[in-house]
């Protein structure tokens, strides 16, 4: 797990940043290495003890007594100091067996602080930055270099560093500093969020949230529509959240996606509805078989980046509504339609092309990669039978949005919201007498075209609205395609309809 992140031109950093170390700068080959004999692992003893209390000297020649806790993590796969990882990861006795308030964000006192430090010195298996914005830094990095970073010059904290025999290098910035990926908009678990995914649930796409509050540590739990809030009001703050596809509740359909090897995370749900998991390859397969006979349900996922793909992603924002975790992920396409949706407005005017028409009359758009659509009545002001008689697959469209649905990921367009509205212009034309086609025939009248064009509005005439002696049934009377002089009476614009009456009636036969 490599934590170097280098940084760009401009970057915001401390003014005075320094590498402390016990090795002496005249040890160093051409290239920077250390070739001296100092050994780099912690000596538990005289040389660590400097390093802390050098720590405690800029921490207090910088005025901070509280050290916020970003980034944590634990090495759950790999070791990579030289001294031994030990069980607890070195956290035991500073926080809980389930490193409950080691998460981002958490507020810790300098000497809490401080053993944090110590148990990244020895590499016990955590790791995190300590730091307090804009004033104060610290970073332990490989082989014993320890970056301290500080908002003031802190001369009296070099100088104690020298007494106790340590090496203070000024740099420009800690090599560990966190460089914000500019192309990623993490997700936030926000209202938005919270309904997409009671969406979800109760459309029994997804019932399995992931949280991981430290990185390589991870807690699941099965949600229903009723427990969401209970399981949101226990989640840690700043927590990365996943959302995945439900366990099988068929146990051996499970078994059966374990691949021939490689290595998985394995789940499942006990007697006692409490979720547990393991990571485990080939040579463990069978005896994780064995253990998750009598579970309730079971699932297999991936532990590697481009297989590891969950439905969406958030990250649980603070209370004040802004997002400060600096979780890295891959976003999921749900994350990318979110991150799309975010620029997207009610009225905003859209362009895009015509994917497909459904059979059932809805036609889907592509506009930037998001899948929008218009329904039937959003097509055109005008009457028409199919909507292909408006528009056509792999066309180019301008429409309008009509609304930006969160939680469903929906876009509505209207394509007659950009066309010229016909029916106030109709209104003057109350009282003319015009001549048109019949359109159609209903069983209380018929609809009589009122504008000289293939896709004119039709007026309805009612039968009471016929010219001449009452007639039994106005399908009777007449018929699609016959000529009509009728005289318009009344245009409805918001209910988008027209009445006229006969003024001459068609021949028989």
């Amino acid at each position: 797990m490599q934590r170097y992140l280098r940084r760009p031109a401009g970057s915001d950093v401390l003014p005075h940043v320094y590498r402390i170390t016990k090795y002496d700068p005249a040890d160093r080959d051409q290239h920077g290495h250390y070739i001296g004999a100092e050994a780099g692992i912690s000596d538990h003893g005289p040389v660590e003890a400097a390093y802390l209390m050098a720590v405690a000297a800029f921490a207090e020649d910088t005025g901070v007594g509280q050290l916020a806790i970003r980034e944590p993590e634990i090495n759950g796969f790999a070791h990579f100091g030289a001294d031994p990882a030990v069980d607890g990861h070195g956290l035991a006795g500073l926080f809980p067996h389930d490193l409950a308030g080691f998460h981002d964000g958490a507020q810790v006192p300098v000497e809490v602080g401080l053993e944090l430090v110590r148990a990244m010195l020895r590499d016990n298996g955590a790791w995190c930055r300590l730091e307090v914005e804009g004033r104060f830094s610290v970073h332990v990095g490989w082989d014993q270099y320890l970056y301290v970073g500080s908002s003031r010059p802190c001369e009296a904290a070099l100088a104690r560093t020298r007494a106790l025999g340590l090496l203070p290098e000024r740099l420009d910035a800690s090599p560990y500093d966190f460089v914000l990926d500019q192309q990623h908009v993490q997700r936030p678990a926000d209202a938005d969020f919270w309904a997409r995914l009671r969406w979800v649930v109760s459309s029994h796409r997804a019932t399995l949230l992931e949280e991981t509050y430290v990185r390589n540590a991870s807690r699941w739990h099965r949600l229903t529509y009723e427990n969401i809030e209970t399981v949101r009001g226990q989640l840690a703050p700043r927590a990365q959240l996943a959302v995945w596809p439900d366990l099988l509740t068929e146990v051996d359909g499970a078994v059966a996606a374990l691949p021939d090897e490689g290595t998985v995370e394995i789940l499942w749900e006990d007697a006692n509805g409490r979720i547990a998991g393991t990571i485990a390859d080939e040579t463990r397969f069978e005896a994780v078989t064995r253990r998750i006979t009598d579970a309730r349900a079971a699932a297999v996922i991936p532990i590697t980046g481009d297989e590891r793909l969950p439905l969406l992603t958030a990250v649980l924002p603070d209370s004040d509504g802004i997002l400060r975790a600096r979780w890295r992920t891959e976003p999921t396409p749900s994350d990318r339609d979110w991150a799309f949706l975010k620029t997207l407005r009610r009225g905003q005017l859209v362009t895009g092309t015509v994917k497909w028409i459904a059979d059932f009359g809805v036609t889907f758009v592509d506009i930037g990669g998001f899948t929008a659509m218009i329904n039937i009545p959003e097509l055109s002001w005008r009457p028409f039978d199919h909507p292909t008689e408006i528009v056509s697959v792999g066309q180019e469209i301008t429409a309008e949005v009509l609304d930006v649905d969160m939680s469903r990921e929906r876009v509505p367009l209207s394509l007659r919201a950009v066309q010229e509205d016909p029916w106030p212009q109709l209104t003057q034309r109350i009282g003319q007498v015009v001549t048109g086609p019949v359109t159609k025939v209903v069983p209380f009248g018929f609809y009589v075209r009122i504008e000289d064009r293939e896709d004119g509005i039709a007026a309805l005439v009612h039968i009471e609205g016929l010219a001449d002696a009452p007639v039994e049934r106005s399908e009777h009377a007449v018929r699609v395609g016959d000529i009509l002089t009728v005289k318009i009476l009344d245009v409805d614009v918001t209910r988008r309809t027209a009445l006229a009456c006969t003024q001459s009636r068609p021949a028989d036969g």
